[in-house]
């Protein structure tokens, strides 16, 4: 009997350390830039990143393109045809949308004087210069202010608030994105992120280390327009917070108290 008691009590706490530690994440897998190199006088380090924005425009991509005149409006007017509200209408999103150019299947947009100007694989500042080439043609003095307007960012898997993102800037890195998200959960896979880009022939996929230090020079560090993130759970999870069958556990655990107090009897 006395046999049967130790064992219901050994097997009382190695359940509840088994609880305890399976709903644990080692501290180190919960770190960003966990090995960055400081300097001991200072406590810093620098990153090489050269911050390159060389996204190519594809059929598809929305521009929003402003024509200012400060000498003729109407020829701002003219080159702007009927869509003279593009400059204001932007206050949501499908506004921006129906007020924007939209590059055709072969990458051209067409403005009323110049007419179809193909601007596939230039990039935004590219396409400015092409077309500020074209419109000096006919207008003098017309400035040229063009936006990619379809900037779009999806973070999936461990983050706190998954879906799709518009960014309203010209660049934006890994970190931010996230922060987008609501950060990553405590089971997120730091050192296996996968970044799906778009290519000219079908998607890529990418892997990146957020916990390693190095990341701030990768060249996947800064994220490119309809990139999808995806953060994959620890395996841990199976046995964490949210799955765990506290239930089913919290049950066995009555059923051995009782047992328990009823061969003390």
């Amino acid at each position: 009997m006395k046999y049967l008691k130790n064992s219901l009590k050994l097997g009382m706490v190695a359940l509840l350390l088994a609880m305890f530690f399976a709903s644990c994440v080692p501290y180190k897998k919960m770190l960003y830039l966990k090995d960055a190199q400081m300097v001991a006088e200072n406590q810093s380090a620098n990153y090489v990143n050269e911050r390159n924005v060389d996204y190519k425009l594809q059929p598809g991509d929305n521009l929003y393109i402003r024509f200012i005149n400060t000498i003729d409006e109407r020829s701002a007017a003219a080159l702007a045809g009927d869509n003279t509200s593009r400059t204001y209408s932007t206050s949501s999103d499908a506004s921006i949308y129906l007020h924007s150019y939209t590059l055709d299947e072969n990458g051209c947009i067409e403005l009323p004087l110049t007419g179809k100007i193909e601007l596939k694989n230039l990039t935004v500042d590219g396409a400015k210069e092409k077309m500020q080439t074209e419109i000096n043609k006919f207008v003098n003095q017309t400035t040229l202010i063009v936006k990619l307007s379809n900037f779009n960012l999806t973070v999936l898997g461990e983050v706190a608030k998954p879906g799709m993102y518009k960014v309203y800037q010209s660049q934006i890195n890994l970190f931010e994105a996230v922060s987008m998200a609501g950060n990553m959960t405590n089971f997120a896979k730091k050192n296996e992120v996968k970044i799906i880009r778009q290519t000219d022939t079908g998607s890529e996929i990418h892997i990146v280390d957020m916990g390693q230090a190095d990341i701030l020079s990768s060249p996947y560090y800064y994220l490119k327009p309809n990139d999808i993130v995806y953060v994959e759970p620890l395996k841990i999870k199976q046995w964490g917070f949210t799955t765990f069958p506290y239930s089913t556990v919290l049950s066995i655990v009555t059923l051995a108290i009782t047992l328990f107090n009823l061969l003390r009897k």
